[in-house]
């Protein structure tokens, strides 16, 4: 999906919008004892990328769930904008695909909206509609086990996209896949995010990844999870492979890693 050339230039400055979500004193404590998350402040705002990086076992992940709704933070608060809570607002893309290995892509797409009490007509046309954004018009009626990680990938993509989320939650969705497959879906969902303007929270490990992707990154140290630095990527949108080869891009990467070397020795 092309970005057209008022698109382009409205992003080569974007700026994001009002606050979507507010993470205020967030805490998560396990039941076993452990503290996963300590005192969190985070907000983002409307059409922005943000990436959560850090070392494992700094909370990335927990933080994005609860921001999802899937676990209950133990203290502290997360809101939400007016109309952030209603059905089909957040999308979810989990580490690994997740899909149904008995229905085709089709159906694995058609998914959210027939559990939203979408008639079986309209849910097909939007699911196929899903599918060729992102690149696979034709595998309508393939299923799991005849595609690709990267394939399987972009599906689990577009069941999440296909409820026109304001939201989208993806955590560490490329970390499997080979980096020739890495790149063309992140330029894929770089893509869709100016097509569709939706704000995007993506958890990685990756300096370069986070760089290449998004507008801030949050930097997080580990025992307990804390945000130790937020720092604004001043690059301009679109991007592409001229920027990954670029000296802005290697600076913006050792600034990066910088702040990541400083978060591991807390």
């Amino acid at each position: 999906m092309a970005v057209d050339a008022m698109d382009g230039a409205m992003l080569a400055g974007v700026k994001a919008g009002p606050p979507v979500v507010t993470l205020d004193g967030v805490v998560k404590r396990y039941a076993n004892g452990t503290l996963a998350v300590q005192g969190v402040d985070m907000a983002i705002g409307q059409g922005d990328f943000v990436s959560l990086l850090g070392p494992s076992g700094c909370g990335k992940s927990t933080v994005l769930r609860m921001v999802a709704g899937l676990i209950a933070p133990t203290a502290g608060r997360i809101g939400m904008a007016a109309g952030g809570e209603a059905t089909g607002d957040v999308g979810f893309v989990f580490q690994e695909p997740t899909l149904m290995p008995w229905s085709n892509t089709l159906k694995n797409v058609m998914l959210p909206l027939r559990l939203a009490g979408m008639n079986r007509g309209e849910a097909a046309d939007r699911a196929a509609a899903a599918l060729a954004e992102v690149g696979l018009k034709g595998f309508e009626k393939a299923y799991p086990r005849a595609l690709s990680g990267g394939m399987k990938m972009r599906v689990s993509i577009a069941r999440a996209l296909v409820t026109k989320p304001r939201l989208l939650l993806m955590d560490e969705p490329f970390a499997a896949l080979d980096e020739i497959t890495r790149h063309r879906l992140n330029n894929d969902l770089l893509t869709l995010w100016q097509a569709e303007r939706f704000t995007a929270i993506f958890v990685t490990h990756s300096v370069f990844e986070s760089v290449y992707l998004s507008r801030r990154i949050v930097v997080m140290a580990a025992r307990p999870g804390r945000v130790v630095e937020d720092i604004e990527v001043n690059a301009a949108y679109p991007r592409g492979e001229v920027f990954r080869t670029s000296a802005e891009y290697a600076a913006h990467c050792r600034e990066v890693s910088d702040a990541l070397h400083r978060a591991m020795g807390e």
